[in-house]
């Protein structure tokens, strides 16, 4: 996961407050499919809100356990656990540049 400093959580939730949520958590949990949605939204936004939804949430599984892996998975780092939604932050990956000919 990478490292972010307490200003800029403050910043990117500040940016996100009023946004609802773009990508949401359902029943089957993190799937291959929402782990390449939060990377290609990251790689775009630089940050990501996610909604869990309380079908995603089994006996053993909790909020923070699922946004700590979502982070790990994408290399990101977790701004913040409110409730059932999270943020994640990554700074943009640079392109690899195409080979010259």
């Amino acid at each position: 996961m990478s490292k972010i400093t307490t200003k800029m959580k403050r910043h990117v939730r500040h940016v996100l407050k009023d946004e609802n949520p773009t990508i949401w958590v359902g029943k089957d949990g993190l799937t291959v499919q929402s782990i390449s949605e939060i990377e290609k939204q990251l790689q775009k936004n630089k940050m990501v809100k996610v909604r869990i939804l309380p079908a995603a949430l089994k006996e053993l599984t909790t909020a923070e356990e699922i946004a700590t892996k979502a982070a790990k998975e994408t290399e990101a780092a977790l701004v913040e656990v409110r409730g059932h939604v999270f943020i994640l932050f990554r700074k943009r990956r640079a392109e690899p540049e195409p080979p010259k000919p």
